[in-house]
């Protein structure tokens, strides 16, 4: 589905794991959860202001940035992809020393008594003096009938890992802002015809690309349009729409597997291993202060899971590397600017 980071995870040393029979603690300085942008970001800053810290990533380090086809808006590096930006914040952080590993994290929690955390895995768990929660955000799902039962069978959520399968085809792209905005350009490479399936009067995304829509004669906008349901058997073979100023509706049927849905209708933030030690938006993410600090001491949030009204590369990096030296400065190890 999606390519690997191709590095090799660093080797766990079983001492850095608390045994829960044992007395015996080794205390990190900070364990960042999430190896995105902000994470792997962070993970250099705190190698750099010599923190004892640990990154951990459960997916693929560059999280949700790996499955971006294209990149053009990060500074230094005018053409690059998702995978290739990945491996070189991942590349950077482990050959300054940072130590990076592959891990679920299942449960965050403080200490009334002495203020540390404890980061459970499935491996074990690791006590820290700081957290930095920079796990991102996961697709929201669009909630028309036969999605769940249709996901990965005609149903997507990501244009870089399945767009080939619908080359010559026909795809509907639900989702009227940037991402959704984006993808259906990246599906006009595969596609024969894309359809943006718009649910408001207007396109949320920006001018540039809204108008780089406009000009590609592969796709057709449906604006205050929705999709209410989808059938079949193995794979979709008909799709229901409501318009949604005259609430009607219409199906259309085609051959099973001759169409495809991609869902970009925005993210569920990864909010939920700290709903008790932050406060958070009505959309989930993470309310900080500008030093990404929460309102409980030693605990940051960095990237698309905090509230932001910005959510790229560069703003996550950003997030990530005030969020280490807040935390640096917050055990005591302040960074000059």
């Amino acid at each position: 589905m999606t390519r690997q980071t191709g590095g090799v995870p660093a080797p766990v040393h079983r001492s850095d794991w608390i045994d829960m029979g044992s007395n015996e603690q080794q205390v990190k300085d900070l364990v960042i959860v999430g190896g995105g942008p902000a994470g792997l970001t962070a993970a250099i800053y705190a190698q750099r202001s010599l923190l004892d810290a640990v990154t951990l990533e459960q997916e693929a380090f560059g999280g949700q940035t790996i499955l971006t086809s294209e990149i053009d808006n990060y500074p230094g590096l005018p053409h690059t992809d998702g995978y290739t930006l990945s491996e070189a914040m991942r590349s950077q952080a482990t050959g300054l020393g940072a130590e990076v590993r592959m891990g679920q994290v299942t449960d965050i929690s403080r200490s009334a008594e002495d203020g540390l955390f404890s980061v459970v895995t499935p491996d074990g768990t690791l006590t820290a003096r700081s957290v930095i929660l920079a796990g991102g955000a996961t697709p929201r799902r669009a909630g028309f009938d036969g999605e769940e039962k249709f996901a990965s069978h005609g149903v997507s959520y990501c244009a870089t890992c399945d767009g080939m399968f619908y080359r010559g085809k026909r795809v509907y792209v639900v989702g009227g802002g940037n991402s959704a905005a984006e993808e259906a350009l990246f599906l006009t490479r595969f596609a024969n015809e894309v359809i943006l399936i718009v649910r408001k009067d207007h396109l949320r995304a920006q001018a540039a690309v809204a108008k780089e829509l406009e000009e590609n004669e592969k796709v057709t906008v449906r604006y205050l349009t929705s999709i209410v349901s989808i059938g079949g058997d193995e794979l979709p073979s008909s799709i229901t729409f409501r318009n949604n100023e005259t609430r009607e509706t219409s199906t259309e049927t085609y051959e099973e597997g001759s169409f495809g849905i991609f869902v970009f209708v925005g993210r569920v933030p990864a909010s939920a291993l700290v709903r008790d030690l932050v406060d958070v938006d009505p959309a989930g993410y993470v309310i900080t202060d500008e030093r990404m600090a929460t309102r409980t001491p030693g605990l940051f949030a960095a990237g698309d899971v905090r509230k932001t009204p910005l959510r790229q590369i560069v703003t996550a990096a950003a997030d990530g590397a005030i969020a280490a030296n807040s935390a640096a400065a917050f055990l005591g190890r302040p960074v000059e600017g």
